[in-house]
């Protein structure tokens, strides 16, 4: 059944003028589909998968075919170049080397933890990306629900307005009332007309907002159900932060980045250690000269690397790898200290604009009683029709910071939501 809805809105997406429902599970589960950036941290996510494997086929033989020709003179031997005994032949060989590594002294396993970290963090990062999009996909249905209810307001006001208009102008008709008035009942309704321009035109550029979250560059025009209110806010804030700490992708994403570099630190350390391995040789020579008695070989050793000196090399990759792992630390440090402040921050941005709920609410009903104690005042020829007009204008400012106000709180919410990492 979901999917046969959002086959719709992906279908409808397609056309700008037709209507298309949408609630926010539709306009989340949209957007984490279409989203180009989650697509992009999942192929990066697989990528480094791969780490996982390159570093551990370490562990594994390393086989390889060599083909080999030469044509030398009979009976000589190589005299310079390198140290060793050859004798230089005319031959055509093929055969297969064989190399299994015994030990490295722990360096392979460790890379190989420090992939795993890598890994997780490469995880942790689609995580945070689906976090964002969200925040970004509830700030624009949200931002969309506010646009329209303000736009509602705006022109329920020019609507009253307009009545004003033609009832004032009806009673100076009569010589009831003086034409000041009528010109400003029509102030009254122009400046409405510019409130109901502007309504429009941040309801447009809402949805267009809310497209653009989508993943999609159309803007079809979208009737999103609304949405009600949260439960009531806790107020134990420490309890936000430790949940913050615990389950926020990007904090878990630095820190697995930190135990990756702490791990490469150990593997750089242990670059001057012997590495022991086992060799294999075998093959064929079905054409050689008569200074080589056998038509083929076998042959088996061990190896034993030890590195002596190599100019500084492994001592600064070392401590290139170590500052590497203590910077990174530090940027964990850092970034619990911005978490902190930002789910405190987003607490009380998200406890501010729930007391603002009633607050507004009272507001709209006050001016409403103003609004209509000044009309009274007004036809009965006790009041001016400047304070009529300062009574509309508090009676629309307060309707729209009432409309404002729940769509506000519900994207404190969800700000407080992204800040403890509840939002996945």
């Amino acid at each position: 059944m979901r999917r046969s809805a959002l086959f719709f809105l992906l279908m409808a997406s397609l056309d700008a003028q037709t209507p298309v429902n949408m609630t926010l599970a539709q306009a989340e589960e949209l957007a984490l589909k279409a989203h180009p950036r989650i697509a992009s941290g999942a192929f990066l996510a697989e990528a480094a998968s791969k780490e996982v494997s390159e570093a551990r086929s370490a562990y594994y033989p390393s086989a390889s075919v060599n083909i080999t020709a030469a044509a030398a003179n009979d009976q000589t031997t190589l005299g310079a170049g390198n140290l060793q005994t050859s004798s230089l032949n005319s031959r055509f060989a093929s055969g297969v080397n064989i190399v299994q590594l015994v030990t490295d002294f722990g360096r392979t396993n460790s890379l190989v933890k420090a992939a795993h970290f890598h890994y997780q963090a490469a995880n942790d990062n689609v995580l945070n990306i689906r976090a964002r999009i969200l925040l970004a996909v509830r700030r624009a249905y949200f931002g969309v629900l506010s646009a329209d209810s303000v736009l509602r307001a705006a022109k329920a006001t020019l609507q009253t307005r307009q009545l004003t208009l033609r009832q004032v102008s009806a009673l100076a008709q009569s010589s009831l009332r003086s034409t000041l008035d009528v010109t400003f009942s029509q102030v009254l309704v122009s400046e409405a007309q510019l409130a109901v321009d502007q309504a429009e035109n941040d309801a447009q550029a809402s949805r267009a907002a809310l497209a653009a979250t989508l993943g999609s560059d159309n803007v079809p025009n979208y009737l999103l159900e609304d949405q009600a209110l949260p439960s009531v806010l806790s107020a134990d804030v420490p309890a936000f932060v430790t949940a913050a700490l615990r389950d926020r992708p990007d904090f878990n994403l630095v820190k697995n980045n930190r135990d990756a570099a702490y791990q490469l630190a150990q593997a750089e350390k242990k670059l001057s250690y012997p590495t022991v391995s086992l060799l294999a040789t075998s093959g064929a020579i079905p054409d050689h000269d008569h200074t080589i008695a056998r038509d083929n070989y076998e042959a088996a050793g061990v190896n034993v690397n030890i590195p002596l000196l190599n100019g500084g090399l492994f001592a600064a990759r070392r401590s290139e790898a170590l500052l590497r792992a203590q910077a990174a630390d530090n940027d964990v440090k850092d970034l619990a200290i911005e978490i902190s402040r930002d789910v405190r921050v987003a607490w009380l941005n998200a406890n501010t604009a729930f007391r603002r709920l009633d607050v507004t609410t009272q507001l709209v009903e006050q001016s409403r009683q103003a609004v209509h104690l000044a009309q009274a005042r007004y036809d009965a020829g006790l009041g001016s029709i400047v304070e009529l007009n300062q009574a509309q204008l508090s009676e629309l400012s307060a309707e729209i910071n009432a409309a404002a106000a729940k769509y506000d709180y519900l994207s404190r919410r969800t700000e407080l939501d992204f800040a403890t990492g509840s939002l996945r």
